[in-house]
C-alpha cells in the first residue's frame, strides 16, 4: 500500500497536488463541481497541517492554441475558493518565473492553483523534463486525482519519480473501497454492468467471471449477449464482431451472467415514440429495446437481496431519455436500498445516474473516475498509483 497523506511532514512545506478538476465547464461556468469537492478532504487537512498548497490540475483535452482560451482554470480558482471560504491565488502558467515567485512567496496554509497541465505538450507524453521541473517546485507530491490514474502523465508518474510521495484521501478511498472490491470483497459479490458495448467491459467481465458471485448485465450491451443465445434482437444495438466473444464469456461464467427477461421496445431512437414491454424472445424485426423492463428489475433485485458487496458500471437504458430511464432508476433503487452492503459506483454515466437521482448519499462510494475505475476493475495496475509505493 502506498504512504498516505497522513504520513507525511506537512508543517512548512510546499506540498505539490495534484487533484482531477477536470470539471465540465459552459461558458465559464462550472455546471457540475462533484470533483472539485471531492478534493476538498486532502486540501483542508493540508491547510490545517500548516502546509503550502499547491495544487494543479488537467481540464479537457488541449489539442490547438484555440482549447487554450476555453480550457482555464480560472473558473475553478473562484469556485475553490467559495468552498474553502478562502483566498486561493490562482497563477495563469505552468512553469517559469512568475509561478515561482508566487509559490516563493506563499505562507503556511495558504493555497495557489496553477494552470491547467496539459498547456504543456509533455504532460501526457511523461516527459521527463517536465516532471523534474513541476517536482522542483515542493517538497513533497500528493496524488489525489483518481480520475488520471490509469494514464502515466509528468503530473503523476513524472514527479513521483523525484519526490517524497503519497496517497490523498480521495485516491485513498478509491484504491480502498474500488481495489478492495476486487481484491478482497466480502460476499456475495454482484456486479451489476450497463453501458452500449461489451468492448468496453471486456476485460472486466473476464476479470469479474473470477471474483464475482454472480454479473448481472443490462444497457445495450445486453444485445450481443442475447444475440450470441440465438435470439432475434430486430433493430437493437449490437457488436456483430463481439458476438462469438459473448458467447465465450456465457460459456465460461456457467451461470454468474444474468441476462435481462424483458425489455423496452420502440422503433425510434427518440423519447416521444411510442414503445412497449415485452419479452426479449419477442422484440419485432423493425423493433430495437432501450431499456430492460419490469420483469427484469424485479429479477435484479432479487438477485442483489443479501449482497454484501455490489460493484455498478453503466446505465440499464438510454436513461438520458425519460421514458428508457426507469430500469436504471429502479437497479439504482436496489442497490441504494440494501441494507448491511458495501456499495461502489464506478463512475461514468451511473454516477451521473445516481446524483440526479438523489441517491448519492445512499451509496458507500461512488468514484470520480470512469475509464480509471474501469481500468482498475480489470484488475489492471494503475500507473498513477503504482508510482507512489
Amino acid at each position: 500500500m502506498a504512504k498516505t497523506v497522513k504520513d507525511l511532514e506537512l508543517k512548512g512545506k510546499k506540498v505539490l497536488i495534484r487533484v482531477d478538476f477536470n470539471v465540465p465547464v459552459k461558458d465559464g461556468k462550472i455546471t457540475n463541481d462533484n470533483r472539485i469537492v471531492a478534493a476538498l478532504p486532502t486540501i483542508k487537512y493540508v491547510i490545517e497541517q500548516g502546509g503550502r498548497v499547491i495544487l494543479f490540475s488537467h481540464l479537457g483535452r488541449v489539442k490547438t492554441e484555440e482549447d487554450k482560451l476555453t480550457k482555464t482554470l480560472k473558473p475553478i480558482a473562484d469556485r475553490l475558493a467559495e468552498l474553502l471560504d478562502k483566498s486561493v491565488n490562482f497563477v495563469p502558467a505552468t512553469r517559469g518565473e512568475v509561478l515561482e515567485n508566487a509559490i516563493a512567496d506563499m505562507k503556511e496554509g495558504e493555497v495557489l492553483l496553477f494552470e491547467n497541465t496539459r498547456f504543456e505538450k509533455g504532460e501526457t507524453k511523461n516527459d521527463p523534463e517536465l516532471g523534474k521541473y513541476w517536482a522542483s517546485l515542493g517538497d513533497v507530491y500528493i496524488n489525489d486525482a483518481f480520475g488520471t490514474a490509469h494514464r502515466a502523465h509528468a503530473s503523476n508518474v513524472g514527479i513521483a519519480g523525484n519526490l517524497e510521495s503519497a496517497a490523498g484521501y480521495l485516491l485513498e478511498k478509491e484504491i480502498k473501497f474500488i481495489g478492495g472490491a476486487v481484491s478482497n470483497p466480502e460476499r456475495p459479490l454482484i456486479a451489476i454492468l450497463g453501458g452500449a458495448k461489451v468492448s468496453d467491459k471486456i476485460g472486466v467481465i473476464e476479470n469479474l467471471i473470477k471474483k464475482a458471485d454472480k454479473i448481472l448485465v443490462g444497457g445495450g450491451m445486453m444485445f450481443t449477449f442475447l444475440k450470441a443465445l440465438g435470439k432475434n434482437i430486430g433493430k437493437s444495438l449490437v457488436e456483430e464482431d463481439k458476438i462469438e466473444l459473448a458467447k465465450n464469456l456465457l460459456e465460461k461464467a456457467g451461470d454468474k451472467i444474468v441476462l435481462p427477461v424483458d425489455t423496452v421496445a420502440a422503433k425510434e431512437f427518440k423519447n416521444d415514440t411510442e414503445f412497449r414491454t415485452i419479452s426479449v424472445d419477442e422484440i419485432a424485426e423493425d423493433e430495437m429495446g432501450l431499456d430492460i423492463g419490469e420483469a427484469t428489475i424485479k429479477l435484479f433485485a432479487k438477485e442483489l437481496a443479501g449482497a454484501k458487496t455490489v460493484v455498478w458500471n453503466g446505465p440499464m437504458g438510454v436513461f438520458e431519455m425519460e421514458n428508457f430511464a426507469k430500469g436504471t432508476i429502479g437497479v439504482c433503487e436496489s442497490i441504494a436500498n440494501l441494507e448491511g452492503a458495501t456499495t461502489i459506483i464506478g463512475g461514468g454515466d451511473s454516477a451521473a445516474a445516481a446524483m440526479d437521482l438523489g441517491y448519492a448519499d445512499k451509496f458507500t462510494h461512488i468514484s470520480t473516475g470512469g475509464g480509471a475505475s474501469l481500468e482498475y476493475l480489470e484488475g489492471k495496475v494503475l500507473p498513477g498509483i503504482d508510482c507512489l509505493k
